[in-house]
């Protein structure tokens, strides 16, 4: 792809919730994480995500995703994995680790870049720059069902992502009615142990929304709880594990945690005394459920049918 077929122009923007749903047909302009733009002449054909969160939402709304790059383990999340191999998706270098000649060697005409998060390859966007427009995107400071339709839009695939969220919304509403929930509330932890932060999801958080929309009540950590020492996220509280006494739901999920992790948690004799301990209703949230996109808020909506379902 010839690099000065594109332009990309930096700029002032009006602020990024702004521009969605405001593209319309090609070439079109669209807005990055730090309110500058990119130009695309048309609809890409072939895209590098230099992001592996990202790479899940282009994959599912059917983007042309030629080549992503893996986790720092050299791998593809579980949750979509099986979509990417079977659409021949190459795996590039591993998060952290850009390699600018393979995206030469791959002529994509679209680039996509996270802001912030470990595999985020802003510090190379200029030279990215040089291969393809660079499209930045913050994903941790945006829902998965914007960063979707933010990606729709640079793909021109705006019909297959509010399909796709369609149905989602679909499943979600039938899943809620098919639940027997427990009494109370619910929280959501992501349980480190002693010695490490322990992160609670905020309610109106990624994680937090999903299981309210299945009807649960979430208990909202005190933002106090916030370590210093650690970026704050809209998603969750990054407390320590000091903090986890004095939650009071009747109910726990563990992100990314499964049976073996509840069980692990219950006889932690720290917190024994938990409400959720006591009345053992402890659950993983499932292996894949610490980044939530498509696919696994599809794991996790099908992990809570199968839990609470069946009535």
């Amino acid at each position: 792809m010839n690099r000065r077929s594109f332009l990309t122009l930096a700029t002032c923007a009006a602020a990024l919730g702004s521009s969605v749903g405001a593209v319309t047909g090609w070439p079109r302009r669209l807005t990055n994480a730090d309110g500058s733009e990119t130009a695309l002449p048309r609809a890409p054909a072939r895209i590098l995500s230099t992001s592996v969160t990202l790479t899940g939402s282009l994959l599912a709304i059917g983007a042309p995703v030629i080549a992503s790059a893996t986790t720092v383990r050299g791998a593809f999340f579980d949750q979509w994995q099986a979509e990417a191999r079977a659409r021949g998706v190459e795996k590039l270098w591993r998060a952290g680790s850009i390699d600018l000649e393979a995206a030469w060697a791959l002529e994509p005409d679209l680039i996509v870049v996270s802001a912030g998060g470990a595999d985020s390859a802003l510090a190379q966007r200029a030279a990215l720059a040089e291969v393809a427009p660079v499209l930045v995107l913050d994903y941790g400071a945006m829902a998965w069902e914007n960063l979707t339709r933010r990606l729709a839009q640079a793909t021109g695939r705006e019909a297959e992502a509010e399909a796709l969220l369609t149905g989602f919304a679909e499943t979600l509403d039938a899943t809620r009615a098919t639940l027997t929930l427990p009494d109370g509330r619910a929280n959501i932890v992501s349980y480190n142990g002693p010695g490490a932060p322990n992160p609670i999801a905020r309610a109106k958080g990624a994680h937090g929304r999903l299981l309210t929309g299945l009807g649960f009540d979430l208990e909202d950590p005190p933002t106090g709880w916030q370590s210093a020492s650690m970026p704050a996220s809209a998603d969750v509280v990054r407390a320590s594990y000091e903090h986890l006494t004095q939650l009071r739901a009747e109910t726990t999920f563990l992100l990314a945690g499964t049976k073996a992790d509840a069980a692990r948690f219950m006889a932690d004799p720290i917190l024994a005394n938990l409400p959720s301990v006591q009345r053992g209703q402890v659950y993983g949230l499932g292996k894949n459920s610490f980044r939530i996109d498509y696919y696994s808020a599809r794991e996790v909506v099908d992990g809570i049918a199968r839990q609470f379902g069946g009535a």
